[in-house]
């Protein structure tokens, strides 16, 4: 979340930059060039943020892929699966083979599950119900859960497949037999079968990557050659690279009226939209917010509508659209477009008249974090939102650093904080659980310190139930049930927006129909077009 939020910080650059020279220059390279949030992380047991995401989804690959146009996920390294519940046992394609012409075997699997638990980093915590990963053979690979995890095919996402091997072959220093499990090494080099093979590595700056002419699915002629992945550019750098013609795509941080300048001077625009959601988060173990009433005063005083205008860039293109609860519209389980949020004043002003605090007996401290300008906007809404129902507020600046400390106690956390999240496998329970389960509080992502037992029993049960149509039942429910009992107001579901040149054709970001619910799967390179 931290990388996630450092763009904004020199976001707001005045001027325009054409993007005429990007459609005439270089007309004739297959080079993709695209910057993202510094740093870069190519050690698949350590990779988490979207920058590492995109390197992931190119370099490595996985059992399964998730399905584009819609939730779900299908085979890719793995041909079939079978599950009682608590075991689950994958064939693997034959035909399969890493970047240094070993082939795939069920031993490659069965390591990559064994570092990322062993290295207990990155997204490891996924896979902290798998008791053992064993190879049955060359080609079949079987998991063992110590309990029903119903996300679990959806948390293969995030394990990527790693060269045992080559791995073995690069030990660095460090105890054991395992020493450092490969970590040196991976920090530089990728171990990957993916479509892309890395050709030099810095996490601070760049990461350039090429065809692999061998990837077992073919890359498309007109997919990129080489692909430079900068990280860390501030705006004004990216405009002069686009003026320049030295740049296809921006990262998803710039602002609202700079993406619009430049959609203006002749920039598509690239959405991404289905996984992540903008959260102004209560925290209800301490005055005021220990009182429902208290959190629906402020929830219906919230003017929902001008948040989404607020990040609008043209009549038909936002970083927001309307939320309708704490999934995003379309995820498994979310509530209908239907069911959006809407300010009702007085409403608000009649649940403040219940709450168990006089209005004059507490000040709302409204946080912001100071990586994120963006944020003190809507703190600035909300503090007029707020006066209009009688309510005092101060507005508070603080940095990431602190402000991940503070939220470790609840006495330390402000009364209202804001995040982005997202769902880091595209199922609910990535981006629910984490938020609403009593078992979670004291993170970034769950500064509600939320004790609901009804919310608590129905993110446990989708953890347990199969079918998709049960477990869709069960969000809806825990949905409602947080629409009820308000410890968060659901500003918009976020889109991601980037701008592109027309050199550049990214179906997977620019048509519904083939886009993706992961984050940062539209971003896979050999699904793109480099227009001559």
């Amino acid at each position: 979340m931290k990388r996630l939020l450092k763009p904004f910080a020199a976001a707001l650059i005045a001027g325009t930059a054409s993007f005429a020279a990007l459609s005439g220059q270089a007309a004739a390279e297959t080079v993709l060039r695209l910057d993202e949030v510094a740093v870069g992380e190519l050690d698949p047991a350590k990779a988490s943020d979207y920058a590492d995401s995109v390197l992931m989804f190119n370099v490595y690959d996985t059992l399964v892929l998730s399905k584009q146009g819609g939730p779900g996920v299908v085979p890719h390294l793995a041909e079939s699966w079978e599950t009682d519940g608590k075991t689950y046992t994958f064939k693997l394609r034959q035909d399969v083979k890493f970047q240094s012409g070993n082939p795939l075997t069920a031993e490659d699997v069965v390591f990559s599950l064994d570092r990322m638990k062993a290295i207990g980093q990155g997204l490891s915590h996924l896979f902290a119900d798998v008791e053992k990963a064993e190879a049955i053979d060359a080609g079949t690979v079987k998991f063992t859960l110590s309990d029903v995890y119903s996300p679990f095919i959806s948390a293969l996402l995030r394990l990527p497949i790693v060269d045992k091997k080559l791995v073995m072959e690069n030990l660095g220093a460090g105890d054991g037999e395992m020493k450092d499990w490969g970590q040196a090494y991976l920090s530089t080099h990728a171990a990957g079968t993916g479509a892309y093979k890395v050709v030099s590595h810095n996490p601070q700056e760049e990461t350039v990557m090429a065809k692999s002419a061998d990837y077992f699915l073919g890359v498309p002629a007109k997919a990129p050659e080489t692909v430079r992945f900068r990280y860390g550019l501030e705006a004004a750098t990216v405009r002069t690279l686009i003026a320049q013609g030295e740049h296809d795509i921006s990262s998803q941080w710039l602002p609202p009226e700079v993406l619009k300048s430049l959609a203006g001077q002749g920039a598509q625009l690239l959405t991404e939209s289905g996984g992540t959601g903008f959260y102004i988060k209560m925290n209800t173990a301490k005055k005021p917010f220990d009182d429902v009433n208290c959190r629906l005063a402020v929830a219906n005083a919230f003017d929902y509508d001008t948040a989404v205008r607020m990040v609008a860039i043209t009549d038909t293109v936002s970083l927001g659209s309307p939320a309708t609860g704490p999934l995003p519209v379309g995820m498994l389980g979310s509530l209908p477009a239907s069911e959006t949020f809407k300010r009702d004043v007085e409403a608000a002003k009649n649940y403040l008249a219940q709450c168990k605090y006089k209005p004059d007996e507490f000040t709302v401290e409204l946080s912001w974090v100071g990586e994120v300008p963006l944020e003190e906007r809507f703190a600035l809404l909300m503090q007029a939102n707020f006066a209009e129902i009688g309510l005092k507020s101060e507005v508070r600046k603080i940095p990431w650093a602190l402000f991940s400390e503070q939220v470790t106690k609840p006495e330390n956390t402000p009364n209202i904080s804001q995040i982005f999240n997202n769902a880091v496998t595209a199922d609910p329970d990535t981006l629910l659980y984490n938020m609403y389960h009593s078992s979670a509080a004291g993170t970034w992502q769950s500064t509600e310190y939320l004790k609901d037992a009804k919310v608590d029993e129905l993110l446990d049960k989708g953890r347990t139930v199969t079918g998709e149509d049960e477990r869709a039942a069960v969000y809806t429910e825990a949905g409602k049930r947080l629409r009820e009992i308000a410890p968060t107001i659901f500003a918009y579901d976020q889109n991601a927006v980037f701008a592109a040149s027309k050199r550049v054709s990214v179906p997977a970001l620019s048509d519904k129909s083939k886009a993706f619910t992961l984050p940062g799967m539209g971003f896979t390179f050999r699904l793109m077009e480099m227009n001559e």
